[in-house]
Formats: C-alpha cells, sequence, structure tokens
C-alpha cells in the first residue's frame, strides 16, 4: 500500500543525554518510538529546540551516543520526511553535521511559514524571552561566533563535563523553578504575551507554536489564530500535529 504523507509533527525538549534523567536510554528510546509510529504518515517532523541537553560540534568531532535517535531521523529523512532543527537554549551549537548527515534544516532563529494551507511562527521561545538581562547576555553569548572558536579550542573532555554539570545544577539549585513546568497565566506567560502582541501587526498567524517552557498548552488567541507549547520528552511525552484541518496537542502512549 501507498504511503500517505499528510500530517506535520512538531516535538521539543527532549534534552537527551541530560543527567537529570532518571534514565536517559529509556527516555531516547521512548522517542524513538514515537518516531517510528509517525514514520507512514510523518511530512514533516519540526523539532522545537533543546532535543539534547548538550550538543557541541566540533570540526571532525561530534558527541558520542544518541545513536537510536539519529538513526531513526536519518532512516525517516531517506523516506522522504523533512527533518527540522531548531536550537535550543541548551543545544545551541549545531552547525552543519545534520544537513550533511541527513538533510536536516536548521533553523537558528524563529520561523514564519505556510504549512498545509495555514500561517505558522514557530521558534524554540527562548528567542523571545525578554524578561531576564542575565539570560539575555549568555544567550548572546553563546551564539557570539569568536566566543564560540575560543570554547572550540579547550578540550571536551573539559567542555562536555562543564555543561552538562551546569545544566544539573541549574535544575537542583532551583534557578528555572519560577517558571518551570508551571503555566503563569495569561496575563503573565510571556509567550502568551509576546504571541499577542505580535498578532497586532500581523493578523494572518494563525498558528504560534513555542517549546522551551515545559508545559503542554493550547490557547485560542483569538478567532483565528492559536498558541501551543509543545511540553517535552521529560515528564509528558508530547507533541503537536497538524493535517490541514485539525491540529492536537497530544501525549505519547503505548
Amino acid at each position: 500500500m501507498k504511503e500517505h504523507r499528510s500530517k506535520i509533527y512538531f516535538a521539543s525538549d527532549a534534552h537527551l543525554g541530560a543527567r537529570f534523567h532518571a534514565d536517559p536510554l529509556a527516555v531516547e528510546k521512548k522517542l524513538t518510538r514515537w518516531l517510528e509510529s509517525i514514520r507512514r504518515d510523518a511530512a514533516a517532523i519540526y523539532f522545537l529546540g533543546d532535543m539534547f541537553d548538550y550538543w557541541y560540534e566540533y570540526k571532525y568531532v561530534v558527541p558520542k551516543g544518541f545513536v537510536r535517535f539519529l538513526g531513526k531521523v536519518a532512516e525517516l529523512s531517506d523516506e522522504g520526511v523533512e527533518i527540522h532543527f531548531f536550537i535550543g537554549n541548551h543545544d545551541i551549537w549545531m552547525f552543519d553535521y545534520f544537513q550533511k548527515e541527513f538533510g536536516a534544516t536548521i533553523h537558528r532563529d524563529t520561523l514564519t511559514v505556510d504549512l498545509l494551507g495555514k500561517r505558522f511562527f514557530l521558534g524554540h521561545g527562548d528567542e523571545v524571552d525578554f524578561r531576564s538581562k542575565g539570560f539575555r547576555f549568555i544567550r548572546a553569548l553563546f551564539r557570539n561566533k569568536f566566543c564560540q572558536f575560543l570554547y572550540a579550542g579547550i578540550h571536551p573532555r573539559w567542555t562536555f563535563g562543564f555543561a552538562l554539570g551546569w545544566s544539573l545544577n541549574s535544575r537542583k539549585s532551583g534557578l528555572e523553578r519560577e517558571y518551570q513546568n508551571k503555566y503563569q497565566g495569561e496575563d503573565s506567560e510571556y509567550l502568551v504575551l509576546f504571541a499577542k502582541d505580535y498578532l497586532k501587526t500581523h493578523p494572518e498567524i494563525n498558528f504560534f507554536i513555542f517549546g522551551h517552557r515545559h508545559i503542554m498548552l493550547d490557547l485560542m488567541l483569538s478567532r483565528s489564530s492559536r498558541l501551543l507549547i509543545a511540553g517535552d520528552w521529560m515528564q509528558f511525552f508530547s507533541y503537536i500535529v497538524w493535517d490541514g484541518n485539525n491540529m492536537s496537542l497530544e501525549q505519547f502512549e503505548e
């Protein structure tokens, strides 16, 4: 039977390799099983950032591990599925490896695109996060090409351990606890505030889709516009699917 690829999928925030996962391999295997479950009808998959807890591509070296996930993504790409990766605030340092290995498109900023007849505004979510000057400074520092050049000169033995340790300590110390995993309400949630403000000058946007916040949210902004936040693959194992008529926020259940 001929396959009919008619759906577009969105997922974010698996943080593969993170030390705060009770069983990192189990998370990767579950994510891979989800990809296998959608392989027959997926036309495109948009990974909306932080799929890895840390990723840095050196000129001839990439992080070890993740072979199940990357292998499955390569299979889907070989079968004709469009693969898109947005860089997040944890896996900023994607360069050209995924593009060369399996033809993925890498997005370094937000993207406005038409998908199956509707207008989408896509991003990880940190791109429009203007709450903290400190966060914006670190984000700009990590994206600076000269700083990346200097960082690449440090042996991976030190950089990988430092980055993963920093991520773990950040969670344990509660630096993200105020916002992490808790919807702030329509009047305080910064992604909602951004979308509402953006709609004033861009009323043609039908769907805003983000990751980053580790919450599941599906909110009507107007008669013709919705905001969805994709959850994560740490506690919700969630994703978004669009078929041209219906948009839904779902959880992967086996």
